[in-house]
């Protein structure tokens, strides 16, 4: 069961801060494309996070989901790109909270499949506000966005043109062209993206075909780290648009993709990019342009901190003898305060669950205390003396390790860890292996005036 507090600033930090409230019981517009009966949702008791904790079941790690946090990214990104609507990425997390409080505030939605085309249609988004951005696409899920009225759809090939004449004639199809994106850390452009050498080729593809092509979209890269990427993938767009008419075509739409980063997030910022993507679009594209974009993580991965239990312990001796069977030497590091053991301390969530975003998408987790012999420290420092210390999850792999160069006071069995920004590329991509469950998810709003109901799910 999933459950929605009041509007509390630390939706972690103790029994007092958190009433949740009870949810009412209704269901979305039905969807003349869904396939499934949406159930209407079952009411839940009110219960705070202590209370998870204290229950014989509650071990398991949660997440706890602030949508105030959502709402507040989306407030900024209205004040520092107004021009250019966002288009959330549904990949990056599609839980279903998520995509009713965006399409509450009349988002868009970046859907790379026929389920996440099908997810975003629950909320009751139209179909004109969803993008079907996937280059390279299953003539099934294509047939399917065509029967629910999903038109825009990217591509960067021509064998993608013959596809769509074969299964949906009446697309509005947007050319996906190739950008640099040394400068991101996941590179998208091994995979995506037509040079824009080809791009003549393309369109001619495409009028021969009698398809219609309506704009331009390009990818940076999904975190990307220097904000003058976009400012030269928007020229380069510029230079499709221009190839573009040359062929006849008047295009109406530019798509600047994603690779924004969230809120706290190291490195280069929202703003930083805002300040040189807004005013290129505008120079670049007079106002008879649409222009969009695929925001992911920016809205979703600050708004989830997971908290995880501490299993199992074990305690590392420094002055072993090298003839002795030992832990090797990288799995602790070398601990400089003193001849004190280190630990090795195992959580019920890991790589193969909520942290498979170390593999995937190149996070850097930091665990910090949140429960410690019964006290509470949910964004405060213990003040107690800290000890370097590996932390591995709950599976039998050895690959199972989040990290082996943390540092934390001395913990035991049975005290919590936390770790923020876990909203993006986490629980999408879990799995239950070794018969580990997914970790649960408890809800708050903290930009709520009063309690706040879910009525659409």
């Amino acid at each position: 069961m999933k459950e929605i507090s009041a509007g509390l600033p630390n939706p972690l930090e103790s029994a007092s801060a958190l009433s949740f409230v009870k949810l009412s019981s209704k269901t979305l517009p039905k969807q003349a494309m869904a396939a499934k009966v949406i159930t209407p949702i079952p009411e839940v008791s009110a219960r705070s996070v202590s209370s998870l904790i204290e229950d014989r079941a509650a071990e398991d790690a949660f997440f706890v989901a602030d949508l105030g946090e959502v709402t507040r990214q989306h407030n900024q990104w209205k004040a520092f790109l107004p021009r250019i609507e966002p288009f959330y990425a549904v990949k990056s997390n599609p839980d279903p909270m998520i995509l009713r409080t965006l399409a509450g505030h009349g988002t868009g939605f970046d859907c790379a499949s026929k389920a996440e085309i099908q997810m975003a249609l629950d909320q009751g988004v139209p179909a004109s506000r969803i993008i079907y951005a996937n280059p390279c696409k299953q003539a099934s899920h294509i047939r399917y966005a065509a029967a629910a009225g999903v038109t825009m759809m990217t591509f960067d090939n021509a064998d993608e043109l013959h596809k769509i004449r074969a299964h949906h004639p009446a697309a509005k199809m947007i050319l996906r062209i190739l950008t640099d994106d040394s400068r991101s850390i996941c590179k998208l452009g091994v995979k995506f993206g037509a040079h824009i050498g080809v791009v003549p080729t393309l369109l001619q593809t495409a009028q021969d075909l009698e398809v219609d092509v309506i704009g331009i979209s390009f990818h940076v890269g999904s975190g990307c780290y220097d904000a003058s990427a976009f400012g030269e993938a928007v020229i380069l767009a510029r230079k499709a648009f221009d190839i573009g008419k040359e062929f006849g075509f008047t295009f109406t739409l530019l798509d600047v993709g994603g690779g924004f980063p969230s809120n706290n997030a190291d490195g280069v910022t929202f703003p930083d990019i805002a300040t040189i993507l807004a005013p290129t679009v505008d120079r670049l594209f007079d106002s008879s342009v649409r222009v969009i974009a695929e925001p992911g993580r920016y809205y979703c991965n600050s708004a989830y901190t997971l908290a995880v239990n501490i299993v199992a312990r074990r305690m590392v001796p420094r002055d072993i003898s090298p003839s002795v069977p030992s832990v090797d030497s990288e799995t602790m590091a070398t601990n400089v305060n003193d001849d004190h053991p280190a630990y090795m301390y195992y959580i019920n969530d890991g790589m193969y669950g909520s942290f498979n975003c170390i593999t995937f998408d190149h996070a850097v987790v930091i665990p910090k205390v949140l429960s410690r012999s019964s006290h509470y420290y949910y964004g405060k420092h213990t003040g107690d003396i800290e000890y370097s210390c590996s932390i591995w999850g709950p599976t039998c792999d050895s690959i199972d390790c989040m990290g082996r160069n943390f540092s934390l006071p001395e913990m035991q069995v049975g005290d919590w860890l936390y770790f923020d920004n876990m909203g993006a590329y986490t629980m999408c991509a879990a799995s239950q292996f070794n018969g580990f469950r997914k970790s649960s998810i408890v809800y708050t709003n903290t930009e709520a005036a009063g309690p706040t109901h879910s009525s659409d799910y």
